[in-house]
Parts: C-alpha cells; sequence; structure tokens
C-alpha cells in the first residue's frame, strides 16, 4: 500500500486534516479492491473482490463458518469463567 498509494497521495495533495487523508484512503482502497484487475498469484486478472466472491463457496464447502461459531462458544464459555 505504502508504494501504490501513500507516496502517490503525498506527492499530489497537502493534507490539512487527517479526515481529508482518510477519505482519499477511503476512495483508493475501494478503487484498489474493486475497479482495478490484479496479477496476483490468485486474482487471474480479476478485482480482488471477484476473486473473494467467487471463492466464498471454498469457505462455505469448508465449513468455515463452524470454525467462527466454535470460537465465539470459546469466547463466551471464557467470558463466563
Amino acid at each position: 500500500m505504502q508504494e501504490e498509494c501513500y507516496h502517490i497521495l503525498f506527492r499530489k495533495k497537502f493534507y490539512n486534516s487527517l479526515d481529508e487523508l482518510q477519505t482519499d484512503i477511503d476512495n483508493w482502497l475501494v478503487s484498489y479492491n474493486n475497479a482495478r484487475p490484479h496479477s496476483g498469484k490468485h486474482c487471474f486478472g480479476k478485482t480482488p473482490m471477484q476473486s473473494f466472491t467467487d471463492s466464498l463457496y471454498i469457505a462455505k464447502d469448508k465449513n468455515i463458518g463452524n470454525i467462527e461459531r466454535i470460537s465465539d462458544n470459546l469466547m463466551i464459555a471464557h467470558q463466563a469463567a
């Protein structure tokens, strides 16, 4: 993110507030994850969000939700102790 975002943002604009910077970073992240295809190991020229949504079935097949429920139950049990 440093090379692709911060160096570009700070060269183009002087920020007067953190809110102003946060707005530009948020906009950049939306573009980075939803509009710009990637050539990374598992993206195959798709955007990261496309890769994520295309792989949801894998998580469902592997019962990732069960792992989350188990860890939630462990956390609840730990808090009760």
